[in-house]
């Protein structure tokens, strides 16, 4: 897999943020600019696997990504775009939460109409590497749910493993 990591100064910011190539995909910082495609892409059936709920208005999700660009900045987590390579196409979003933390979190989700080309694992294992070369991360946790196969899938295949089984109540 190509990959490379390119240092391109985000708008409005004097720190330089990366922009992560894979071999289909880049994945860039989210800005104020993408909220529009990633809010059309979120859907009810996408966010079933997720901690949290499909917004209602577009207003509610301007709260969500404000508060996304805050934490950013503050270096408590980082949200990517995901786009295609060859057509800027959104493709999804990823991200590192709980920066702080000994042991970070990530998550991701790609638009359902780019299901089953594998951009998932392509994001992911971006994402892993940016986390462990650049941030010096030594692990990463990946919340999912049982039933996301799909999310185990990539996982597996970057060689993590379930080490924990939370009941939701």
């Amino acid at each position: 897999m190509i990959r490379s990591n390119q240092f391109i100064p985000i708008h409005n910011s004097t720190k330089i943020r990366p922009q992560l190539k894979s071999e289909r995909l880049i994945v860039s910082y989210f800005r104020a600019s993408d909220t529009v495609e990633a809010y059309a892409a979120i859907t009810p059936s996408l966010t079933r696997f997720m901690a949290w709920d499909l917004p209602k208005y577009e207003q509610a999700f301007a709260t969500v990504w404000q508060n996304w660009l805050e934490n950013m900045a503050a270096h408590e987590e980082y949200v990517f775009v995901i786009r295609h390579t060859e057509s800027l196409e959104f493709m999804g979003l990823c991200d590192l939460h709980r920066l702080k933390d000994e042991v970070p979190l990530l998550g991701i989700w790609i638009k359902e109409s780019q299901h089953g080309h594998k951009y998932g694992y392509e994001a992911v294992d971006t994402l892993v590497h940016y986390a462990f070369e650049d941030l010096n991360h030594q692990r990463l946790i990946y919340p999912l749910a049982e039933e996301n196969w799909a999310s185990l899938k990539v996982i597996e295949r970057l060689g993590g493993k379930v080490v924990d089984a939370v009941q939701q109540s």
